[in-house]
Order: structure tokens, then C-alpha cells, then sequence
């Protein structure tokens, strides 16, 4: 059986990037369904013993989706922090950013325009591949870089329940606030 996770910040924290609102709607409500969705799914699916990652590798349809939704959700509450202004990564994660995108500035614009590029509903990944190089990917609906072997790092929300309450159809301006919450210390542990 699987759990809500708890988050390491309060639902104010966030604010105003992420209102208190939206976190307890996205969080306690969203996130929630998904998981109750899960777990009622997996009684005699062969999955009952497997981890959340697993599942996602392996399966297809109603669990595929729910177990997705429920990493995607995992990954993105957890790789934030109160706002930190004139936020950036340092360290590995700098480095591997730099040697790929050749400036945190160019990363941030080309991972920015995927976001808000991306028809319908989905989220935005930065991901290290099995070569050791750095991806964006535009995935739709449940899908994560997981599925294609990669380390998921950094992702962005785009569906729209995620900004919604806060900012309305203004999805730019949600995914240029989002740069102030990263935790950039959570994202450089995922590549291990």
C-alpha cells in the first residue's frame, strides 16, 4: 500500500510562488487520489510487492497512470524550498548543466519554452541519460523519462491544476516563478 507523502516544507511555505490554496488542493486532495486510485488497482495486478519506480517501468494503463502520476507528484513536491531569490544550482548538477546547455541562463530558456510549448496536459523533465548527458523532455499525461532508462532530476508541472488557482491561463508567468522554489541540493542528490 502506498502513502501520501509528507511534505518537508508547510503548505504557506511556497507562497507566493505556490499558494497555500493550490499546495493543499494539489498535494492533499490530487496527489491523494491518485494514491488511493493505486491501491485499489493493485489487488492481484502481480504488482502488490513492487516499487512505485517498478510499477512505472512495467506497466500499462489504469496503474501505469495512477503510479506515474504519483512519482511525477513525489519528484516535483519534493525538489522544492521557500523562494530564494537569484536561485542556482551549484556543484555537480551546475557543472553537468553548464557542459550540456553551455549556461544555467540557456538551460533555464530552452527547459522554459518546453514548458510552456507543451500541448494539453503533462510535465517538462530534465533527466541524465545512461550516457551521462543531460535531457529535456516534454512527456504528456503520466509519462516519465524513467520509462526510456533515464534518472529523472527536475520536472515542472504544466497540467493545469497545478498553477490554475494561482495564475489562470498565465502558465509563463507560473513557470518563471518556479525557478525561485528549486531546490537545487534535492535535484543533485537524484543523480545518484
Amino acid at each position: 500500500m502506498f502513502t501520501l507523502i509528507t511534505l518537508p516544507y508547510s503548505n504557506e511555505d511556497l507562497s507566493p510562488v505556490i499558494s497555500s490554496q493550490t499546495l493543499s488542493f494539489h498535494h492533499g486532495k490530487h496527489l491523494q487520489t491518485y494514491v488511493n486510485n493505486l491501491n485499489n488497482l493493485l489487488k492481484d495486478s502481480g504488482f502488490e510487492d513492487s516499487t512505485l519506480e517498478e510499477i512505472v517501468k512495467k506497466s500499462s494503463g489504469a496503474i501505469f497512470n495512477n503510479a506515474g502520476q504519483i512519482l511525477n507528484h513525489n519528484l516535483y513536491f519534493l525538489q522544492f524550498q521557500k523562494v530564494k531569490e537569484d536561485n542556482k544550482p551549484e556543484g555537480k548538477i551546475a557543472e553537468l548543466i553548464n557542459r550540456d546547455f553551455k549556461s544555467f541562463e540557456d538551460f533555464k530558456d530552452e527547459f522554459s519554452k518546453k514548458s510552456a510549448g507543451l500541448f494539453g496536459s503533462g510535465w517538462v523533465w530534465l533527466s541524465l541519460k545512461a550516457d551521462g548527458t543531460l535531457e529535456i523532455s516534454q512527456e504528456q499525461n503520466a509519462q516519465n523519462p524513467i520509462t526510456r532508462g533515464n534518472i529523472p532530476l527536475l520536472t515542472i508541472d504544466v497540467w493545469e491544476h497545478a498553477y490554475y488557482l494561482d495564475y489562470q491561463n498565465r502558465r509563463a508567468e507560473y513557470i518563471e516563478k518556479f525557478w525561485s522554489i528549486i531546490n537545487w541540493k534535492e535535484v543533485e542528490k537524484r543523480l545518484a
